[in-house]
């Protein structure tokens, strides 16, 4: 499979800040440009500059005119704005998309390397089709009981733009670096039914098997350093052009955030890295995921028996988990 082509979202956020940059040496303000140039509006120069509108390359162009930038630049950037405004053809990689899941695919296209951490669930890079159901189905169980139903796509579609995403994975040589650290509880029996979460426990052995993709069970009676508890979900992505600044996405209930602030990134890699001290190894998360997998589930494994009582993650003795019942 070719590899994915940066996402037209990234490109606009990439070209953005090249124009802003480019203004900022120039010495030029935004009213001054937006004079020059002829525009009517100033907040035109500013959806350019903050990646929020597709790129006129006419428009570009007169920047480029007005900041005399070199042909080398010049065409590079150019192509960067035919690139941010080829939806269609970006989203030819995906056999079903939904603007749901569009978000999510494009900040994953085009990356290097994935982080990612949720206190309750399995990210959607690693659902099956059945746990993807059951959670799609009960969000909009919520938004209808709120009376804010979201009807412009049937389930079936959605869970298909899910998994459309998942073959990232699994695009052969170039595919990014993936780690995930696993809540225990995210695979107990709150999730869904036995079967479901069966399945479940099945893929994400496979997955664990592929040589870019590292996966840690975080135990839940496993404290990370200092009591630390992450209060959300979040992602961290690194891009292959290392011009692309990298970005973070926190998933909060019903609402989602993206920075690239690199104050606000760093603070979450630091938390990130306390999770995977904390988190089971992945030689060991993978036996643990291979007898889970192969017993009668009714519940996820108890980690009090099979890891002993919560103690800092520098002073347990780390072992193959035991899986017990209940």
């Amino acid at each position: 499979m070719p590899p994915v082509a940066p996402s037209p979202i990234l490109r606009r956020r990439r070209l953005g800040s090249e124009l802003r940059r480019l203004r900022e040496t120039t010495g030029l303000t935004g009213d001054q440009v937006v004079e020059r140039v002829g525009w009517a509006s100033a907040s035109k120069l500013s959806r350019l500059e903050n990646g929020r509108s597709r790129p006129d390359p006419q428009d570009v162009r007169a920047l480029l005119d007005l900041y005399r930038v070199d042909v080398t630049l010049r065409d590079e950037l150019l192509t960067i704005t035919g690139e941010a405004g080829d939806i269609r053809g970006w989203l030819r990689n995906y056999p079903v998309m939904t603007p749901q899941q569009r978000g999510f695919a494009e900040l994953e296209a085009g990356c290097v390397e994935i982080s990612e951490y949720h206190p309750l669930l399995v990210p959607g890079l690693l659902q099956t089709a059945g746990y993807a159901r059951i959670r799609i189905a009960s969000a909009r169980d919520v938004d209808e009981a709120a009376g804010e139903p979201d009807g412009t796509e049937d389930i079936e579609t959605e869970v298909g733009a899910r998994l459309a995403r998942q073959s990232l994975l699994t695009r052969g040589p170039d595919a990014p670096r993936y780690t995930a650290v696993l809540e225990e509880t995210a695979l107990g029996g709150r999730a869904g039914p036995a079967d479901v979460l069966r399945e479940q426990l099945a893929q994400l052995y496979e997955l664990a098997m592929l040589p870019n993709v590292t996966l840690q069970v975080l135990p839940r009676d496993t404290q990370a350093s200092g009591w630390y508890l992450p209060p959300t979900a979040f992602s961290l992505y690194r891009f292959t052009d290392p011009q692309d600044p990298e970005t973070l996405a926190i998933e909060s209930g019903f609402l989602n955030t993206m920075s690239t602030e690199a104050k606000i990134l760093n603070r979450y890699k630091v938390v990130f890295e306390w999770l995977c001290t904390a988190a089971l190894p992945a030689s060991e998360t993978l036996s643990w995921l291979n007898q889970a997998r192969g017993q009668p589930f009714e519940a996820a494994p108890s980690s009090a028996s099979a890891f002993g009582a919560a103690t800092p993650p520098a002073q347990r003795r780390r072992r193959p988990g035991r899986l017990t019942e209940r």
